[in-house]
Order: structure tokens, then C-alpha cells, then sequence
């Protein structure tokens, strides 16, 4: 089993910037990798980014890049999301979710999910 526990959302103005973390226990080294999905109100769920726990290849949803970016701490088992630039449109709950397969993109493709932060950008 693996848990994961995301902090650092919040309230903030457009193009604010904040950092999302999720840290990870149990036994995370069942997993390969680690991702950020984000859903709206009345959305799917979006995938966001991903990184292995080694680190190296990031992924991240073409509309987001440039502005989001993803870090893992493998020593401390944490994984990071960077959000600069923010937009009202960026306003969603934020999840962490772990999975073990490689490069995955949807949400069915990861079997353990954190409970979400929230993320409100306001104008």
C-alpha cells in the first residue's frame, strides 16, 4: 500500500505562483512513478505531469508547459509541483497519484491516489 499526503494549495491572484507537495509512504518502491492530475467542477480529472521517483523524464500536458513544473526528492520521498503564472482557469483540486507502470498519462493508469488540495486563482 502507498499513501500520499499533498499540501501548499490555496488561495491565490492570477499570475501568482504556487508549490504543491505530496509526500509519499508505504511502499512506494512498488511504484515507478508519480504523477499530478488536477479536475475542476464539473471536469474530468486532467493529467497535469509526471516524473519517476529517480527522476529524469518529466511529462506534462502540453497546455501547461512552461509553466508547471514538476521535482522529485526521492530521499524524501516528496514530490513537487511548481505553478507559476496562474490563471483562473488553473482553478481545480489538485491530486498526487502513484502508479508502476512507465510514461502514463491517464487516470485509470494509476492505482494509488492522494486526497486532493485545493487551488483557487482568483482575478
Amino acid at each position: 500500500q502507498v499513501t500520499l499526503v499533498e499540501s501548499g494549495g490555496g488561495l491565490v491572484q492570477v499570475g501568482g505562483s504556487l508549490r504543491l507537495s505530496c509526500a509519499a509512504s508505504g511502499r512506494t518502491y512498488s511504484t515507478y512513478s508519480v504523477g499530478w492530475f488536477r479536475q475542476a467542477p464539473g471536469k474530468d480529472r486532467e493529467f497535469v505531469a509526471a516524473i519517476p521517483w529517480s527522476g529524469g523524464n518529466t511529462n506534462y500536458a502540453d497546455s501547461l508547459k512552461g509553466r508547471f513544473t514538476i521535482a522529485v526528492d526521492n530521499a524524501k520521498g516528496t514530490v513537487y509541483l511548481q505553478m507559476n503564472s496562474l490563471k483562473p482557469e488553473d482553478t481545480a483540486v489538485y491530486y498526487c497519484a502513484a502508479t508502476k507502470l512507465r510514461a502514463v498519462f491517464r487516470p485509470d493508469e494509476y492505482a494509488y491516489w492522494g486526497q486532493g488540495t485545493q487551488v483557487t486563482v482568483s482575478s
